[in-house]
């Protein structure tokens, strides 16, 4: 078999296999089987050092002219099989007008910024202004300025995060009212929202959590100023026949102090399971200034007077929307906060 009878026996091998493919794939393959390194053709272009030198010359064209044809039947085959996929692909990805939408998975807030958010309304349209204040806070003004020394027993009631020396997390939101009373000269009427620490875990407490408490320090103020801003407050927040109830309590920087109850927004007082069939449901505490928390913040005790309120905002938002454990509100859970949009 002459050389030119190898050659054109190879290009015909070649068309054969490229009119064959059906894949990208496949194209690779078949370059790799007639101009690779081992491929056909160029097996037969190593032999060419066999022949008489006058004869190679001549040869060598024919060899690279089949190498042209070969490259242009792959390069061919190639692009019309990758404008195959592609064509495929589009029609694949098209888009079918006529089909009917899918509905926008969308968030909603969560209860406890519903809550916060609500009770901040109420305050600030009652004329109260909005007050913030560190969350890492010193001794100083997280007790001692709110009359709780070093020594006094109320500190039992609120365990601490230590940081250092007299660093701590703050316990409750009351660090900010120091702040404010400190900064600012009667008259005061600010709420102060924010996160609190505390070292419990249970259904029914966090070691984070949401106070809102209030301040209002004014001349002439006295419990009854309290009561009709908290019945104000409960009627907006939960319904008109809402109603507040005070017991006696202990506070350390109120003088007197009260729990706050208010009436079950669900049974209206009549009892349930929400309210331990009691009808009431404690809310928050309160009281009346004490006269050495206003001295130590340079207001005249004689001249002034005020209250102080303050509530946890989970403890709210679970009365509110009826949520049996606390632990719910933390965990981030998509089903039950899509209950809330």
């Amino acid at each position: 078999m002459t050389l030119q009878e190898k050659i054109d026996a190879i290009v015909a091998a070649a068309a054969d296999g490229v009119g064959a493919c059906g894949e990208l794939s496949q194209i690779s393959d078949l370059k790799v089987k007639f101009l690779g390194k081992s491929g056909e053709l160029t097996a037969l272009l190593r032999g060419m050092k066999e022949l008489p030198a006058e004869e190679r010359p001549a040869a060598g064209k024919l060899v690279n002219e089949a190498r042209d044809k070969i490259n242009a039947l792959i390069d061919e085959k190639f692009a019309s099989l990758q404008a195959r996929k592609e064509q495929e692909r589009l029609k694949s990805e098209s888009l079918d007008v006529t089909l009917k939408g899918r509905a926008v998975a969308r968030g909603s807030l969560h209860p406890c910024t519903l809550v916060k958010e609500e009770i901040l309304s109420i305050f600030t349209s009652l004329g109260f202004s909005v007050a913030h204040g560190p969350e890492v806070e010193t001794d100083y003004y997280n007790f001692r300025q709110l009359n709780i020394p070093k020594d006094h027993p109320a500190r039992d009631m609120q365990d601490t995060f230590y940081l250092g020396n007299d660093i701590l997390l703050r316990t409750h939101t009351s660090p900010v009212q120091a702040h404010v009373m400190e900064e600012n000269k009667p008259p005061i009427r600010v709420v102060c929202p924010g996160k609190v620490y505390r070292p419990d875990d249970d259904a029914t407490h966090s070691p984070m959590f949401q106070q809102i408490e209030g301040l209002v320090i004014d001349e002439n103020i006295t419990l009854c100023d309290l009561k009709g801003i908290l019945e104000c407050f409960a009627k907006e927040l939960f319904d008109k026949n809402t109603k507040v109830r005070f017991r006696p309590s202990y506070f350390p920087f109120t003088e007197p102090s009260v729990e706050v109850d208010l009436s079950c927004s669900v049974c209206h007082g009549k009892g349930c399971r929400i309210c331990k069939g009691t009808g009431w449901i404690e809310v928050l505490g309160a009281g009346v200034v004490n006269p050495r928390v206003l001295e130590m913040s340079n207001i005249d005790p004689e001249k002034y007077s005020g209250f102080a309120f303050g509530m946890g905002i989970e403890r709210i938002a679970m009365i509110k929307y009826g949520i049996p454990d606390m632990r719910i509100l933390f965990e981030n859970d998509v089903r039950f906060l899509r209950r809330f949009k």
